[in-house]
């Protein structure tokens, strides 16, 4: 059914992919999943549910296809059971990050190594001794357990202007960066696409990837519409290109505001749109995605917030019905952006009830 969603063939019902795995996890490593789930695996639970699921090792304890491997040694300093500092002796000087662990046990950066334009230079000897990769064996063991459960995906570093706002940088010294020297961000632009292009070409070789993500976390307020049409589409429609030349289908991650960037929805050259959120939650409502989202596949639509106490189960089932009814037989009925992992366990109720609803939507 995964499949035949992006092959634009007929399901017997709508597909329900919930990504409620963050949850779950997080429950059970605090000892807070509902009792009558608490003896289960993340997987037994889809089971039980009758839900599928997206992503080979996001929250389900599998390894991951795509590897990076560095050829630098790094040190760590200050280290403490929540924090520490990693240095990288570069050519141009010490490239240095800090990181701590947040209240859901994960590691986060709150000092970025790029700290002025001078690091660039730093930057761009980190990506030359960093190599991406598809690890096709890791592929065929995680795939083999996720077994027929949806199309085993997974997603691809992020595009150059996002790699750089998220994992790099600060937004703001990003856009100073940008406003006082563009041609020397681009230059390192550049090289953050050229050190995926091996990643790419595997990919594409394998012949085991039906289905791809671009996890790219597009919020409206990073990026500007002038940046959105000289940073990202250029990008997007390199890398979809020679990915739908070896038969892959493609859909990208926007879990933001995205109001601004609706009128160029339609034109996107991916397959697919994940985790596009509309009101209450997000900047939109689902009559302004229709009128926008062109042929694309939806993923998800429903927003996380709905899952709360604050909402009504009437309130919940009007708009599930009303997503189903204008979005589908082009629509992966999900959550925007996944199940809250602050949902009280009554909302289970509103998950096992979309469950049976997506059956008994006959497309």
């Amino acid at each position: 059914m995964n499949l035949r969603v992006f092959q634009r063939k007929p399901i017997p019902h709508l597909l329900f992919q919930p990504r409620f795995e963050p949850w779950f996890d997080l429950c059970r490593r605090h000892g807070a999943l509902p009792a009558e789930i608490a003896d289960l695996t993340v997987f037994e639970f889809a089971d039980q549910l009758g839900a599928s699921l997206r992503y080979l090792d996001y929250f389900t304890g599998l390894p991951g296809p795509m590897v990076i491997d560095q050829d630098f040694a790094t040190r760590r300093f200050n280290e403490t059971p929540t924090t520490f500092t990693q240095v990288v002796e570069t050519p141009f000087g010490q490239w240095v990050s800090k990181h701590q662990m947040n209240s859901d046990d994960m590691w986060y950066t709150v000092d970025y190594p790029v700290q002025s334009p001078e690091d660039f230079d730093k930057l761009d000897w980190i990506l030359d001794h960093m190599t991406y990769r598809f690890d096709i064996n890791r592929f065929d063991q995680s795939a083999a357990v996720f077994g027929d459960r949806g199309v085993p995906q997974f997603w691809v570093p992020k595009s150059p202007y996002q790699a750089l706002c998220q994992q790099w940088m600060t937004l703001d010294v990003l856009i100073y960066a940008l406003a006082d020297d563009p041609k020397r961000v681009e230059r390192t632009m550049v090289r953050i696409d050229a050190a995926y292009d091996g990643l790419y070409e595997q990919i594409c070789r394998s012949g085991k990837v039906p289905i791809l993500n671009f996890g790219e976390n597009i919020h409206a307020q990073l990026l500007s519409p002038d940046y959105w049409e000289r940073y990202f589409e250029p990008f997007y429609t390199k890398r979809c290109n020679q990915l739908k030349q070896a038969g892959i289908y493609t859909h990208v991650h926007i879990d933001g505001f995205f109001k601004p960037l609706l009128p160029y929805l339609s034109r996107l050259p991916f397959d697919g749109i994940e985790a596009l959120t509309p009101e209450p939650q997000g900047d939109v409502t689902l009559e302004e995605m229709r009128e926008h989202v062109g042929d694309k596949i939806l993923l998800d639509v429903v927003p996380a917030i709905l899952f709360l106490d604050t909402y009504s189960m009437g309130r919940f089932q009007d708009y599930v019905g009303k997503v189903a009814e204008m979005f589908g037989p082009q629509l992966i009925l999900g959550i925007s952006d996944e199940y809250p992992e602050g949902a009280e366990s009554s909302s289970l109720s509103k998950l096992r009830w979309m469950a049976e609803f997506a059956k008994g939507v006959v497309l």
